[in-house]
């Protein structure tokens, strides 16, 4: 009941709308930390496909693990996974173009002022090399090197290496799946036709699958994907459209077999309506084109993506058709939304995997009991709505920020109006190449928006505080900054090398 007098005693079954990757990593983590008195169970349908297009992480992934008892090793072997450094940009300032956003640190302070004010100066006089020579992430992904953080060596960038995953999403869901069966999770194998809602509060009582049964729960969490089975269908939460600021609205998914190279980083290629990724598995390339209805077909977006693989492609291209957006309230009732069914921002900056984890976070933190408390169901529906604005004001900046105009899609993007909160953060950065948060949950910190800034090509003023500093002096900190780096990437192993060492996958079946 969602009366708040009522003693707020603790709910006992947990059911999970739907697989996949939000599924499956809810599942895993709630049955780790929830070992006494909670029945998990998961609904979902082999008839049911999964998009599966989420196959980049960012670091914060390896929190998860951690918290979910995986042990890294034994993901990697089993999801075909490689180390992900960063995200190379092509063509996105304009054609020819490129660089790197890394992750961890770019290279040094002197004294308060951070290291891109000092290359910002020197770069208006040409006496600098590329920003992404003065971090060790992109450089040595431009190298294709790889090796763990070390902090025995705390003078040394490589302490600070930071560092995420590229892996096979359908392997990954397949791998919580048997970590969270072994807990005690209870999959049951059924297509959902209708929900029953009790009638004093409009709370949903049970699903009613194809075959008659009927799931009983206290706690609906809704991973159903796009559709919003339960948050949309059943309780009709309503979706605000972010299309006018992010026009691409559909996808295409293709893998296709291994280069010779084993890339260390995802890459995204501007293309003439939207962008298309690569990211390198043991096994295979994961490739997708994401782009706009509105300024192309959907058979011209096929022929680009088939255009530009690195091999022959694995299967047809899977068509996907989203709303970038998000639901107006992830928590209503006692149904939580998680994954798609919550919202979705296009994977240009690999955030798909990450909302799904801070989503499991939240409801963690802000657990309910049967009282259902209304004050923790507002709190993480404004947790969640600041999370995916801030996220998708990073996503839009990609878009706002360029030189290029060759095509009636990025004409568009250039000129288009964008949110306040992110003209603001822009006008700032403008003036004097100054970051401040707007809030503890930002995902994106100063050097992410830094190196997207910078590689986009946005006019910035450095801080005036850099003149207080002699020329020579900026130049030679500078240098040594890159040689430092230079020598610490030359030094690391080959991305391929590390892996077939330390966690080779077993031979794929790829028909």
């Amino acid at each position: 009941m969602s009366d708040t007098g009522r003693p707020n005693t603790p709910l006992r079954d947990i059911v999970i709308v739907g697989g996949g990757t939000a599924g499956w990593m809810t599942a895993a983590l709630l049955s780790k930390l929830f070992t006494r008195g909670y029945h998990i169970r998961l609904i979902e349908s082999d008839e049911i496909g999964t998009i599966g297009v989420g196959e980049a992480t960012i670091p914060a992934i390896r929190t998860y693990l951690q918290l979910a008892g995986i042990d890294t090793v034994e993901m990697i072997k089993a999801t075909q996974a490689t180390f992900k450094l960063g995200i190379e940009f092509v063509d996105w300032r304009d054609l020819g173009t490129s660089y790197i956003h890394g992750f961890g640190k770019i290279g040094q302070d002197m004294l308060w002022l951070h290291p891109h004010q000092l290359w910002l100066k020197m770069a208006a006089r040409g006496q600098v090399k590329h920003f992404d020579h003065y971090a060790l992430n992109c450089l040595a992904a431009r190298k294709n090197r790889y090796c763990p953080p070390d902090p025995r060596q705390p003078g040394s960038p490589l302490a600070d290496l930071d560092y995420a995953f590229h892996f096979d999403a359908s392997l990954f869901a397949a791998f919580l799946r048997r970590q969270s069966e072994a807990r005690g999770v209870e999959r049951i194998e059924g297509r959902i036709l209708s929900a029953k809602q009790r009638s004093e509060d409009g709370f949903v009582d049970h699903v009613v699958l194809a075959d008659g049964r009927a799931v009983v729960g206290d706690l609906f969490i809704d991973c159903s994907g796009i559709r919003g089975l339960l948050i949309g269908d059943v309780l009709g939460v309503g979706y605000e459209d972010w299309n006018h600021w992010l026009p691409c609205d559909r996808a295409l998914a293709v893998p296709c077999e291994s280069a010779a190279v084993l890339t260390p980083y995802t890459r995204s290629t501007a293309r003439s309506n939207g962008w298309q990724w690569r990211i390198p598995l043991q096994h295979r390339i994961g490739n997708g084109r994401v782009y706009s209805s509105h300024h192309g077909s959907d058979e011209e977006a096929a022929e680009s993506l088939l255009a530009n693989l690195d091999g022959r492609p694995i299967g047809d291209p899977r068509p996907v058709r989203f709303r970038p957006g998000m639901r107006h309230r992830s928590w209503d009732k006692n149904v939580v939304a998680i994954g798609l069914s919550g919202g979705f921002l296009e994977p240009l900056e690999s955030t798909s995997i990450h909302l799904i984890q801070t989503a499991i976070l939240r409801l963690i933190a802000l657990f309910p009991g049967r009282a259902f408390n209304p004050a923790d169901i507002a709190e993480y529906n404004r947790q969640t709505a600041f999370e995916y604005r801030d996220v998708r004001d990073f996503i839009i900046a990609h878009y706002k920020v360029t030189d290029r105009e060759d095509t009636s899609f990025w004409a568009y993007v250039k000129h288009m109006d964008i949110p306040d909160s992110l003209a603001e953060r822009l006008d700032l950065f403008r003036a004097s190449a100054r970051f401040f948060l707007h809030g503890k949950a930002e995902l994106f910190r100063e050097e992410s928006w830094v190196q997207v800034l910078i590689g986009q090509g946005l006019p910035m003023h450095y801080d005036p505080m850099v003149d207080m500093i002699p020329e020579a002096q900026v130049t030679g900190y500078l240098r040594d900054i890159e040689e430092v780096i230079a020598d610490v990437a030359e030094r690391m192993p080959l991305h391929s090398d590390f892996i077939a060492r330390q966690c080779r996958a077993p031979a794929a079946n790829l028909s």
